[in-house]
């Protein structure tokens, strides 16, 4: 079964600049956009309650500066 949808000129053409190819349907193009958009493996509770600790961290003044510790490890 086939939907039309309407769309305005300029999400047209948004969607025209990101086709892979000129011969990629708006139906491979529009899927290969959801596809990348939709995580099928959402972050655990336990990764999310971390994320939370770092945010934290960060806020209390308790990170390190990203240069000191390239340098740290010789990364330079």
């Amino acid at each position: 079964m086939v939907t039309t949808i309407q769309l305005q000129p300029e999400t047209k053409s948004r969607l025209d600049d990101m086709k892979i190819h000129p011969r990629e349907t708006y139906d491979e193009t529009l899927n290969r956009l959801l596809d990348m958009a939709y995580d099928p493996e959402p972050l655990s509770e336990e990764t999310l309650k971390k994320i939370e600790e770092g945010i934290a961290d960060i806020r209390a003044g308790r990170g390190r500066p990203f240069e000191e510790v390239v340098r740290e490890r010789g990364l330079e």
